[in-house]
């Protein structure tokens, strides 16, 4: 690497692949595809829709564990935190603190209530617990959420691996991987994730080890990002407008995280195609470490960018690949590694998302209406509907090519808006036993609209005021399917602080998905009392997790029956069965 280069840090002073990088790249590409075609030609050749989409519910808990981390571990993940610490420094890292009850509560609430019911969409539980109307308008929240999702999650690393490769040869890889790795049903999704999850973390390692190397070895690095400020101390500060504080991520992430590994069909799918229950709550325990690793390896990237480059404060949107093809330059196949890195994330996250918008779609949107279709035409149908929600996202990701870069900001931040509402439905459900279908409504429809409403109000407000001071940068970070917003170069505070409206509109994007639970519990309890609650004997078994009963286990046993009407969660009625 040359210092001058190093130091000009031009974006358009593009390094580009050597043979040797592109033929690691293909080669860690057919391990992808080989996987994909292995599980299509064996075992059962996924002829039906329980082999297909749930993996005839019959893996371990160590690839689930690692299919849900790489769920999680984006490419724009890859991208977005590494920027977010080059930035802001590591206050970011403070999120991983909000992982502990993000997954513990699904590992001991979420998961077994729904694995006992043998659900194949977590949205079929809405229906058990209310209706098949709020079971309908879950899964066209959840289908709105994936598809806006994943035309961002497509368009972020194309945009950024334009510096090793041209973008239309991505958009062409893309669809070719994904339609192998999906023929092969959830268990070549699972598998691919596991090969995918070490290349990621090994591309990582391999930029940050050198990265080391090339700036003087650790003692520089860590003397840089001190003298820049780049080590964030804790910061208990109350307040929620507050972009990033302790509480904001690690409170206020935590509901991110139960909207991810609680409710998100694509986790829950996960869960459900473990062997047995253990299984299940085991791997949920074992994204733990995994994601810290992720987390760890992604802000020591942002740090050893900063150390890098500290005399420097242009920023631009290839940042971190302009570090990745600077570093590796001269090490033939290391660029490619990182490359296929990238790649390997957002192939895992697309071929998660489209598994999971499938299930979806066939078991609570199709099979309802056609009960009599046969396994043979609902799988042949399971694949046509990957295809087109393939076609779909693609095409949602060319829109965002064209647009602007404040649109992808607002496309994303629509993403993070939807997840708290549909998490609320399911706390609604879960754990009031009183509130109704009607409320549920009432709920999701004012939970979506508050959401919508402080994001589009902030949207507006900040691009009706004064543009913000440089540098300008977007970072972003997605989970799984999945996702979290960081708005650099929106997020700088002003030097008046808002008042009113505007304060309102100022409030951390770490605390939407919390506002939207809180609303659809709060709108949802209040419609279900003026309509009439519902009553023990209508509550379907196995539905009712018994929060409010070990809550107030000092009332009497015959007023908790009546506050709580909880019915033990092994026991299912027929109903349940009937939705299969």
């Amino acid at each position: 690497v040359h210092v001058g280069k190093m130091r000009s840090m031009d974006p358009y002073d593009q390094k580009h692949f050597t043979v040797v990088d592109y033929v690691i790249f293909a080669i860690l590409l057919a391990a992808s595809l080989g996987i994909g075609l292995y599980y299509a030609l064996s075992g059962g050749r996924q002829r039906t829709t329980q082999e297909f989409l749930m993996a005839d519910r019959s893996m371990h808990c160590l690839p689930v564990s690692l299919s849900l981390i790489a769920s999680f571990q984006s490419a724009v993940a890859i991208i977005g935190v590494p920027a977010e610490i080059y930035t802001h420094g590591t206050q970011y890292w403070f999120i991983g603190c909000a992982y502990i009850l993000g997954l513990l509560i699904p590992a001991h609430v979420f998961i077994p209530l729904m694995y006992r019911l043998r659900l194949s969409s977590a949205y079929q539980y809405l229906e058990l617990r209310f209706s098949k109307a709020v079971r309908i308008c879950g899964t066209l929240t959840f289908i709105f959420q994936m598809v806006i999702y994943m035309g961002v999650c497509v368009y972020t690393p194309a945009f950024a691996v334009n510096t090793g490769i041209k973008m239309c040869l991505f958009f062409l890889l893309i669809p070719v991987c994904f339609v192998c790795c999906w023929q092969g049903g959830l268990k070549a999704v699972i598998w691919t994730d596991v090969f995918q999850t070490l290349v990621m973390f090994a591309g990582q390692l391999a930029v940050i080890v050198v990265g080391v190397q090339q700036t003087g070895g650790v003692s520089e690095v860590w003397s840089k990002v001190w003298e820049g400020n780049r080590i964030s101390g804790l910061d208990l500060n109350p307040d929620p407008t507050e972009r990033h504080t302790f509480w904001t991520l690690g409170l206020g992430g935590v509901f991110l995280m139960l909207s991810l590994y609680g409710v998100n069909q694509a986790q829950v799918q996960r869960y459900l195609s473990a062997r047995t229950e253990r299984e299940a709550v085991r791997s949920c325990y074992m994204v733990f470490p995994s994601l810290q690793l992720a987390l760890a390896l992604s802000c020591v990237m942002g740090l050893v960018m900063f150390a890098r480059y500290s005399e420097h404060s242009s920023v631009f949107p290839q940042v971190v690949l302009y570090f990745v093809m600077d570093m590796l330059q001269g090490l033939p196949g290391l660029p490619g590694l990182f490359v296929a890195c990238l790649f390997s994330a957002a192939l895992s996250t697309i071929s998660s998302a489209f598994n999971s918008l499938a299930t979806v779609t066939m078991e609570d949107l199709i099979k309802p209406h056609f009960s009599t279709m046969t396994e043979a035409k609902a799988t042949l149908i399971s694949k046509a509907l990957a295809i087109f929600y393939g076609l779909l996202c693609l095409a949602m990701a060319y829109v965002t090519h064209l647009m602007a870069e404040s649109v992808l900001q607002v496309a994303l931040k629509i993403f993070g808006m939807v997840g708290g509402p549909l998490l609320g439905v399911f706390c609604l459900g879960m754990f009031f036993p009183w509130a109704n279908s009607t409320g549920a409504l009432a709920g999701l429809g004012a939970g979506l609209a508050m959401a919508f409403w402080v994001g589009i109000g902030s949207i507006l407000t900040r691009s009706s005021g004064a543009k913000p001071p440089p540098p300008s940068c977007t970072a972003t970070l997605l989970s799984g399917n999945t996702t979290t917003i960081i708005q650099t170069a929106l997020s700088n505070a002003t030097l008046s602080r808002p008042t009113g409206l505007k304060r309102f509109y100022s409030l951390s994007y770490m605390w939407y998905s919390g506002l939207g639970c809180f609303t659809v519990v709060l709108t949802g309890l209040i419609i279900s009392f003026l309509t009439g609650p519902m009553k023990e004997e209508e509550v379907t078994p196995g539905t009712i997790y018994p929060l409010l009963g070990n809550l107030l286990f000092f009332l009497p046993e015959h007023l908790k029956q009546k506050l709580c009407c909880v019915t033990p969660l092994g026991q299912r009625v027929s109903k349940t069965a009937e939705m299969k």
